[in-house]
């Protein structure tokens, strides 16, 4: 008989419950959840990953839902839409200096987090990590991981090189989330 506190209901109700304990603080400030959310998204999102359709596949949303939220953060003044040089068709949002400021503020999540002992924090974040994976692989969504963690990204002096998209990368964007991301492993 398995403990009730290692049953996947148990676990899954604890995600939920912080789920909402995390958008019920975010609902509190200028932003919903999901404004919140696509913001948080574009901040860490590198250049190739800032489009309708990477918001809305990233927070596993519509494309109609995404590009609400993309044009109520706009209004706000917290993106900047610009049409790509190579295809003027193609939208890209960028944070605007108010945005990242909205997203400097500590929220309490992160302060929990920070407060969690080393160990803790390092098991939280790999299963979280591989449950998030296994979530994706079930439903054949894309991993969205960081560009240096991807099998295209070679490392340079300058940065890196992502071999899928034949383009040179600065050092800050190897930190950054693609939508190309390919994991290395598995």
């Amino acid at each position: 008989m398995t403990n009730d506190r290692e049953h996947p209901r148990f676990i899954s109700d604890l995600i939920d419950r912080l789920g909402r304990l995390n958008a019920a603080e975010e609902w509190n400030g200028p932003l919903n959840p999901s404004q919140f959310a696509a913001l948080s998204y574009l901040a860490r999102a590198n250049r190739f990953s800032r489009a309708p359709s990477h918001v809305a596949d990233y927070l596993a949303t519509t494309r109609g839902t995404a590009s609400q939220t993309l044009k109520a953060l706009a209004r706000k003044e917290l993106i900047a839409e610009s049409r790509l040089e190579e295809d003027k068709r193609s939208i890209r949002y960028d944070v605007t200096t108010d945005g990242r400021a909205l997203l400097a503020a500590q929220s309490a999540m992160s302060s929990a987090i920070s407060a969690l002992e080393a160990p803790n924090a390092a098991a939280l974040k790999d299963g979280l990590t591989a449950l998030v994976m296994k979530l994706l692989e079930q439903r054949g969504a894309k991993s969205f991981g960081l560009c240096k963690e991807c099998r295209h990204h070679q490392s340079t002096e300058s940065g890196g090189y992502c071999h899928l998209l034949d383009v040179p990368l600065k050092l800050q964007e190897t930190e950054q989330i693609c939508h190309e991301h390919t994991p290395t492993t598995g």
